[in-house]
């Protein structure tokens, strides 16, 4: 049976697709994906300018850089291979400004709190340690959400409804998880108070809203009801 997502849910929805999409109105000069993308293939270009301009060549901004650097051309590959239609619709300046200044430029920020030596981390286990499990979730991280993503393009363009295989088989959204586990991973790295604030809100404002929106809408279609009752929302076993 379907249902509705709860009305606080679809308000904040509502206002978030507002924001990054009709702010302030006006000629819609821009798709969303080339604000995304923009964020995405400058990260490598940024995190190398703060290098240099801080002289930081300790070997945590450089795993760091690689890391999210890496990632965003993982990113920009996925898109030119499998487009999501999501970010193809066009967008006014203002919602392109909100965008990128309300969510992506923070993860810019991310790498500028470790180059700069605002963030000083002391891990909890040995550097190399720490490395290790850092580089290991952000790739494992990108596999799961290009795996997740390219199922979805390539499935829903000769079988619409459920997608109840593969990456989708025990969790509901594969594609956010390898998100959380990458920018988990940046935060990890950085070990500082504000990315994990920033991705408090990035995951509970508006990851959290839009899985609960596409729940609403998969529920749909038929088998959905034994679909979630044998899967996971998130992580298998814990979420």
């Amino acid at each position: 049976m379907a249902y509705e997502a709860p009305r606080w849910v679809q308000a904040v929805h509502r206002t978030t697709d507002y924001l990054v999409s009709d702010f302030l109105g006006g000629p819609r000069p821009w798709k969303f994906a080339w604000v995304i993308n923009f964020q995405k293939a400058g990260t490598f270009f940024f995190l190398l300018g703060l290098i240099a301009y801080y002289g930081n060549t300790s070997i945590e901004a450089w795993v760091y850089t690689a890391m999210q650097g890496s990632y965003g051309l993982v990113w920009i590959l996925k898109d030119l291979a499998f487009p999501d239609p999501g970010w193809q619709r066009r967008i006014t300046i203002g919602g392109g400004i909100v965008a990128f200044a309300g969510v992506l430029g923070w993860y810019w920020v991310f790498g500028w709190l470790l180059v700069s030596g605002t963030s000083q981390p002391t891990y909890p286990l040995p550097d190399f340690a720490w490395y290790c499990l850092c580089i290991s979730l952000c790739i494992v991280g990108c596999a799961v959400m290009v795996a997740a993503d390219a199922q979805k393009f390539f499935t829903l363009r000769i079988q619409p409804g459920l997608i109840t295989d593969g990456m989708h088989r025990y969790v509901r959204h594969p594609n956010y998880l390898g998100e959380v586990m990458i920018y988990g991973s940046f935060a990890m790295m950085v070990w500082h108070w504000l990315p994990v604030v920033v991705l408090a809100w990035v995951w509970g404002g508006l990851f959290a809203v839009n899985m609960i929106m596409k729940e609403a809408s998969m529920s749909r279609h038929p088998g959905w009801a034994e679909y979630r009752k044998r899967t996971w929302w998130l992580i298998p076993g814990v979420l």
